[in-house]
Formats: structure tokens, C-alpha cells, sequence
């Protein structure tokens, strides 16, 4: 089976080739044809399986880029759009909207052919359809995220054969959410074990469902797709019985799908050792180079202390030295950012003092091929599994594409939305996931008191959770809160580094937090994607989106 997924892209490239013509309606010699191809069980789960590749795996996490979580170190594309500063001929905007569609196409292959298999279980076929029209809509979702209007396409059409206009944004989006709907109707409620671990069940509709309509403002709707979720008593948060280290044990190998005692994973993005293997452990803690992942003091700032109170208003932050930094916060914050005296892989660090290298004990800034250089002060140890760091892409760590964690939190933000919130609604959603860390639980009494706005806990609460798991730029938009991204990226105070040398030419703002970067920006225009220059050249149906003329 994991052969035939190698060499599934290759033959469905195959399959949707077709011409009218009679002299051309020879079957091919050397082709496997839709004629030849849509029989059996088994050729419905290869086409299945070669759908589930269209999946995000690791570039769901370079997308966090985009956001003001993490700072890349050097330019790229995702870096380019986080900050504002790209063109309309960006590389990104074409490769997205064509591997879109391609997977569209794929999907849309399979549910134009699938009915003509003969199967020993004919309700099998209907799981497999169900299965690919959750894919077909997690596509869309991201297209009508960027692009807003864009072709709805249900038919297995070419890419280069789409000359209709753009379907209205609200027709694309009640399309993705009544997709999910039928494919809730037939998906399992059990999670996938064994021959189909990580296959997509009831809970990847319903979730997926809502997490759209919550992003689509649809919050009555994402309510109940939550509460439906919850209430089909499958999915639980993980944990490894000790609270300072679940949330962080998840995101390594502990928490694979494969191991069987993940119930919180919804959806992800399996990988197989010596198959298909990624390298996000050893780009986050890179050993001889730039971390690729560095936390802003944007992100650091947004723990609340271990009372429950934001930095500015608790007595218990304090911040005169590094460590300090790290002391009495949301235990989240030390198992998603690395903190002083813990074990890591990027080997040695900024402190010459340091005689073990397995240690982190302070942020190196000298690029010197030994050790790895932070450019914001910060590290992440989230999604970083440590045995894969000191190798170059032998990471098969999976990608958690859909946690239950995340569905809780859209049921609280849902209900908020709708003034219907109540300390029982946050019992039974985030107080889970503060209970998961031995954090202290959201009380709305004590949020009143203290003068603290409950949306802007809930969504803190969510930034928290979700950090590096590619969700931040799309709050960020869906908040209308894009001046966030035009705000400079700082770090730590530049006068705790050992090595003063180190950090001398390293520029500062006013209070002395290091300048990451600066010169970013954000206009209106930026809420949505430029359609690509190569589409509206083939298909001037399309238009643009408004600023980008």
C-alpha cells in the first residue's frame, strides 16, 4: 500500500485525460485510463489516498510566518506577505492557486468515477467519497480564505481550462460548510485505527465545519458543529499524566498517531520514517545556523501570568534578567518556548560558560557555525521532537493539521460572539485546556474585576493554544486586526546577552528591546490576495481583487 501511495500523483495525472475525438478512443497501451481504472475497492483507496496527499504537512507551519508569532530569518515569500512588503507577481499567489485547483481537480476526478467500482461493501464507497469531499472542502477553504470570490469548480476540469467568472465569497463558503455537512452524515464516528489510522472520520467534518463557519462569521452555526463534535464523546485532550510536559509531548513523537494514545488529534498529516519525512525539528533548533522559527516578543508577551493576569497588571512578573522572562507564566509558555536550563538540540549556545551542550542556557547571536543563532532572543521547543534535530530531514514527527483543543476553543469564541457565554460554556472548553497544564482556570468574575474584556481573553487564549500551527494570520484577518502586522518585530532586552560583543551591532527600539525587524505594513488591500497576474491573462473573467488593479 505505501508504494502505491508513492506512485499515485503520477497516475491520476493520468486519469483525467480524455479526448472526444473518435479516432483518439482507443484505450492507451501505456496509460491507466478511467475506462480501465474505476472497478475494484482497491482502486478507489489509491485515488482516496492520493487526495489525502493534497493535505498541508509541514507548510501549515510555515504559514505561521504570515503572522507576528514567529520572525523567518531571511526573506520568503511567507515572510513577504506577513510583512506587507510583496507585489502582485509574488511567487506564492500562483503556486498556491494551481496546487489548489490541481487538488480540486483530483478530488473532483474521484467523485465524478467512484460510483463505478463494484465493492463487497457498497456503504464503503459512500466513506471513501465522504472522505475526499472533506479534502475537496479543507481546498476551498484556504482558496476562498485568500482570494475571497473565487471558481467554484466541481467537475474534474484542467486548470487551464477555467473561463468562467468568480463565485461570490458567501456561495463558496455555504458550498464548503454543505460539503462537510454530507460528509457528516456518512463518516464514522470512531477514530481510525489500524489499517486506516489517520483516515478522516465524522469529528474532521464536524471540526473542519467549525472552524469555517467561526472563520466565515457564522458563530451560531460554528457553535453547534462544535458542540455536535464534543458531544460524540470520541475525541479528548492528550496527555501524558504530568502537566509539565503534555501540551509540549503532544508535538513530538509521543504524540503520533501511530503510537494510539493520541484522542486529540482530529486531522493531521502522518509521516513514516525512511518515507516521507520532513525537517521541522532541526530547522526550529537548527545546530549551525539561523533558527528558521523565532519566537517575537509579540508572542512572548501574551502569556498571562500563573495568577491569571496579563504581564502589565500581575505582581508576579518581573523583568530584570532573561530568566526572568520565563518565571511564574502560563505553563504553555515553556513548553512552546524554549526556556533557560532546558534540553534542546541546538547545541551551543550564547553562554561561554556553558559546558553542556544539551543545555540551553542562553540565546546565541554569533553566526559562527556552532550552535543555533536567534534573531529575536527566543527559540521554540514546541513541534520539536529532539532525536531528529542534529539530522538533516529525518523528521517524522506528524502534522497536527485539527486538534480537539481547537474545537473547544471555537465553541467559547462562538458562544462569546453571540453574548451567550456563560462560566459553564468555558468550564467544558478552555478551562480543559488550562486543567491540561495546571494553569489557572478563566473565571468571567475575576476577568470583570480585574478590567480584563473577555473577547480579548478568548482570543489570547487561542493565540496561546494554537501558536505554530499556521492559524495566527488567518485570526489576524478574520479580527480585522491587520494593523498587528505592520508593527515592528522586537525581542528581548538587548543588554541580557552574554556576550555583549555578540549583540553590538544589533539595533534596539526605544525601551531597549532588540529591532528584529522593521518596515513592515498593512493596508486593506492586504485582507485579500492579488489574484494571480498567469490566471487573469488566461481567464480575464476573473478580475482583481479591490487595490490590486
Amino acid at each position: 500500500m505505501k508504494k502505491k501511495f508513492i506512485y499515485l500523483f503520477s497516475l491520476l495525472a493520468v486519469l483525467s485525460t480524455s479526448c472526444n475525438e473518435d479516432y483518439l478512443n482507443r484505450l492507451p497501451l501505456d496509460q491507466i485510463a478511467d475506462e480501465t481504472f474505476w472497478n475494484t475497492e482497491e482502486q478507489l483507496i489509491l485515488a482516496a489516498n492520493g487526495c489525502y496527499g493534497n493535505i498541508k504537512a509541514k507548510n501549515t507551519v510555515d504559514m505561521e510566518n504570515m503572522g507576528d508569532n514567529t520572525l523567518w530569518p531571511s526573506t520568503t515569500d511567507f515572510q513577504q506577505i506577513g510583512s506587507g512588503n510583496f507585489n502582485i507577481d509574488l511567487g506564492m499567489f500562483t503556486t498556491e492557486w494551481r496546487s489548489m485547483y490541481t487538488a480540486i481537480r483530483q478530488c473532483n476526478t474521484f467523485l465524478e468515477n467512484y460510483q463505478k467500482a463494484v465493492v463487497p461493501v457498497e456503504a464503503r464507497k459512500e466513506i471513501l467519497a465522504a472522505e475526499v469531499r472533506v479534502i475537496r472542502a479543507y481546498m476551498y477553504s484556504y482558496l476562498t480564505l485568500f482570494w475571497g470570490d473565487v471558481p467554484l469548480i466541481t467537475k474534474p476540469l484542467n486548470i487551464d481550462e477555467l473561463y468562467d467568472p468568480r463565485t461570490p465569497a458567501a456561495q463558496v463558503q455555504d458550498f464548503i460548510l454543505s460539503e462537510l455537512d454530507a460528509a457528516a452524515a456518512v463518516l464514522p464516528k470512531e477514530i481510525a485505527t489500524g489499517k486506516d489510522l489517520g483516515r478522516l472520520r465524522k469529528g474532521a467534518a464536524l471540526g473542519l465545519k467549525a472552524r469555517l463557519a467561526l472563520y466565515f462569521g457564522k458563530y451560531a452555526v460554528a457553535e453547534k458543529a462544535a458542540k455536535d463534535l464534543m458531544d460524540l464523546n470520541v475525541y479528548q485532550l492528550f496527555s501524558n499524566g504530568n502537566k509539565a510536559t503534555s501540551y509540549n509531548s503532544l508535538f513530538t513523537y509521543s504524540g503520533k498517531l501511530s503510537r494510539g494514545n493520541n484522542k486529540e488529534t482530529i486531522i493531521a498529516r502522518t509521516h513514516l520514517e525512511d518515507l516521507n519525512m520532513h525537517n521541522l525539528s532541526r530547522e526550529i533548533q537548527v545546530p549551525d545556523q539561523n533558527a528558521r522559527w523565532n519566537p517575537t516578543k509579540s508572542l512572548v508577551d501574551t502569556y498571562l501570568c500563573s495568577d491569571g493576569l496579563p504581564i502589565d497588571k500581575s505582581p508576579l512578573y518581573k523583568e530584570s534578567s532573561y530568566q526572568d522572562v520565563f518565571s511564574n507564566r502560563d505553563p504553555r509558555m515553556t513548553q512552546t518556548v524554549l526556556a533557560p536550563n532546558s534540553r534542546w538540540g541546538g547545541r551551543f549556545d550564547g553562554n561561554p560558560e556553558n559546558t553542556n551542550p544539551d543545555v540551553f542556557t542562553a540565546p546565541k547571536f554569533r553566526s559562527d557555525r556552532r550552535g543555533s543563532v536567534t534573531i529575536t532572543g527566543y527559540y521554540f521547543t514546541k513541534y520539536v521532537e529532539p532525536s531528529t534535530v542534529a539530522q538533516v530531514s529525518r523528521d517524522a514527527n506528524d502534522i497536527h493539521i485539527l486538534r480537539y483543543a481547537e474545537v473547544l476553543l471555537t465553541y467559547a469564541e462562538a458562544k462569546m460572539e453571540q453574548g451567550t457565554l456563560t462560566q459553564a460554556d468555558l468550564d467544558i472548553s478552555i478551562n480543559l485546556l488550562r486543567d491540561r497544564v495546571g494553569m489557572k482556570k478563566m473565571v468571567l468574575t475575576e476577568l470583570s474585576a480585574a478590567g480584563m474584556n473577555v473577547r480579548d481573553e478568548i482570543r489570547r487564549e487561542r493565540r496561546v493554544e494554537l501558536a505554530l500551527e499556521g492559524q495566527r494570520y488567518f485570526d489576524i484577518k478574520r479580527w480585522k486586526q491587520g494593523a498587528l502586522l505592520a508593527a515592528d518585530v522586537t525581542g528581548m532586552k538587548k543588554e541580557w546577552a552574554k556576550v555583549p560583543a555578540d549583540v553590538a551591532n544589533l539595533r534596539t527600539d526605544a525601551q531597549g528591546y532588540i529591532l528584529a525587524f522593521s518596515g513592515r505594513t498593512f493596508a486593506d488591500k492586504h485582507y485579500l490576495w492579488p489574484v494571480p497576474l498567469v490566471q487573469i491573462e488566461r481567464n480575464p473573467a476573473l478580475g482583481q481583487n479591490p487595490g490590486w488593479e
